[in-house]
């Protein structure tokens, strides 16, 4: 599979912060929800770069710590986005936490 991220994947994602890697993560998952009900392949495909930036997040050595966390938003995130909803998740729930990671990345750039 080609990374839809490739100067990140190459390496470039692991000179970001977390607050910055999840800011990029929840972009995706914006993405992923602006589309849903519109063009469910781009929904789709936007879902699938969150995926991909989520995993290198969880394959970064510093981020062993949050390890479990981690995994559980993936989990969470494909089970809101691809399974039946078991965890009662909602679109807006899923913009607010990503929302403070952007808020909290913006602040770090001076903006």
């Amino acid at each position: 599979m080609t990374a839809a991220h490739p100067s990140l994947a190459a390496g470039r994602w692991f000179e970001l912060s977390l607050v910055e890697q999840m800011a990029h993560v929840g972009s995706e998952i914006e993405r992923t929800i602006s589309w849903r009900g519109r063009n469910e392949k781009n929904s789709a495909t936007a879902f699938d770069r969150g995926l991909e930036l989520l995993d290198l997040t969880l394959a970064d050595p510093r981020r062993r710590r949050q390890l479990r966390e981690l995994a559980r938003l993936r989990e969470a995130l494909a089970d809101h986005f691809v399974f039946e909803n078991s965890y009662g998740s909602t679109d807006e729930s899923w913009r607010r936490y990503f929302h403070a990671f952007t808020y909290a990345a913006a602040l770090r750039r001076g903006r």
